[in-house]
């Protein structure tokens, strides 16, 4: 009896469970993903937007640059985001963790003072798992992060800055990691991707 090799085989193989955003942009479910750049706050709004309510924000009670309700607006119901802020550093992962393993919403953000290390990101990744597999869906962990970002393990790694010209608002978006397809640039306008020369290395 001879055993057909299960990389040689015609049998396509599924893609995961995913939320897309555009066309080419998409994020798998049960995983967390970074996104970094001056307008990641607003990409994380228009994951949340897309994926659905409620919303867990989380952030460190010392920040001094919380998210403004009339920008949020425009783009998430505020009434449907739930703002945690933990005290200390360490919690404000614990707190995404215990989020995302209960399954209980699609988006939990965690606006973090710097990328978190391997260890950490791993066992997000186990709560989303287990969130999806117990829950009421598969949650989305996104992590944002100041500068480049750089967390290891992640997902995606997206960048989103303003590039705004005069009576218009246009953006950047960069992803710069991914598992599966390559890195790409676009341009965003009135909510459609339009390609951009590729990014630059971050």
């Amino acid at each position: 009896m001879t055993f057909a090799d299960p990389l040689l085989t015609r049998r396509h193989h599924t893609s995961p469970p995913a939320l897309t955003l555009w066309d080419e942009v998409t994020l798998p479910l049960a995983r967390v993903h970074e996104i970094c750049g001056r307008a990641r706050r607003t990409l994380a709004l228009r994951i949340a937007a897309a994926a659905g309510r409620p919303v867990f924000w989380i952030a460190p009670a010392w920040g001094t640059d919380p998210l403004n309700p009339d920008g949020v607006a425009a783009l998430c119901p505020p009434q449907d985001i739930t703002f945690v802020t933990p005290h200390r550093t360490e919690d404000l992962l614990w707190c995404m963790e215990e989020i995302l393993r209960s399954g209980a919403v699609p988006v939990v953000v965690a606006d973090l003072p710097e990328p978190p290390a391997m260890t950490p990101v791993r066992r997000l990744h186990l709560a989303a798992e287990r969130g999806a597999g117990e829950g009421r869906c598969r949650p989305l962990g996104l992590l944002l992060a100041p500068g480049a970002g750089g967390a290891p393990g992640i997902e995606t790694r997206w960048r989103m800055e303003p590039d705004h010209a005069p009576g218009r608002d246009t953006w950047r978006l960069d992803r710069l990691r991914a598992r599966m397809v390559p890195p790409r640039s676009w341009r965003l306008e009135d909510n459609r991707l339009t390609r951009a020369p590729d990014h630059q290395p971050a």
